[in-house]
């Protein structure tokens, strides 16, 4: 091993965070579960600078660093819906859009042309108030004196960001699709 495999190790262990942190969570150790949350979080930032900094991003890092922080997200609003500490039909949403993303991107890459996700400003936004609502949920929950009114404020704020990115997703994948139908559509006609 390498520093250069530092990135991916650090990957790594944020999956094996994952187990900890939905354990935590069912045996309703909030401010544990937190504490890992946030070791995931910090590792996050650390493994994407190292990747950076070393210049040393690669194939595997692309997909363990998403793959990490997706598979936490989702264990974190199943595990908070299961509880009933986040609203169902929110983690349906955020599931939802995710899947969306996923089979959309694939649908399009398989069926029209070759394609790499870049998450738009709003996505961006999205997972940002998607990760601060576990950690404000999380804080209250471990008896931080939150107001019921931010805690819901910010349920609201996921949800409509999810959806707005959600819908922002699938109107360019369909603009996208009608244009390079449009495209080789025009070639066709050219060469007939």
């Amino acid at each position: 091993m390498t520093l250069r495999d530092l990135p991916n190790l650090i990957s790594i262990l944020r999956i094996l965070l994952v187990a900890p942190v939905a354990i935590m969570l069912m045996d309703r150790d909030y401010l544990m579960a937190l504490i890992l949350f946030l070791v995931a979080g910090i590792s996050d930032g650390i493994d994407g600078y190292l990747a950076r900094r070393l210049n040393c991003r690669t194939r595997l890092g692309a997909f363990l660093d998403p793959f990490a922080d997706k598979l936490l997200m989702l264990v974190c609003y199943l595990s908070l819906g299961w509880l009933g500490e986040l609203p169902i039909w929110l983690v349906g949403a955020v599931i939802g859009r995710d899947i969306l993303i996923v089979a959309g991107a694939a649908f399009y890459h398989y069926l029209v042309e070759h394609m790499e996700i870049r998450p738009s400003r709003l996505s961006k936004l999205n997972t940002v108030l998607q990760i601060l609502l576990v950690v404000v949920v999380l804080m209250a929950l471990a008896g931080a004196p939150l107001p019921a009114l931010f805690v819901q404020g910010m349920i609201w704020a996921v949800l409509a960001t999810t959806v707005a990115s959600g819908v922002g997703y699938l109107l360019e994948w369909l603009h996208l699709t009608s244009a390079a139908l449009r495209e080789n559509m025009e070639k066709e006609n050219r060469h007939d």
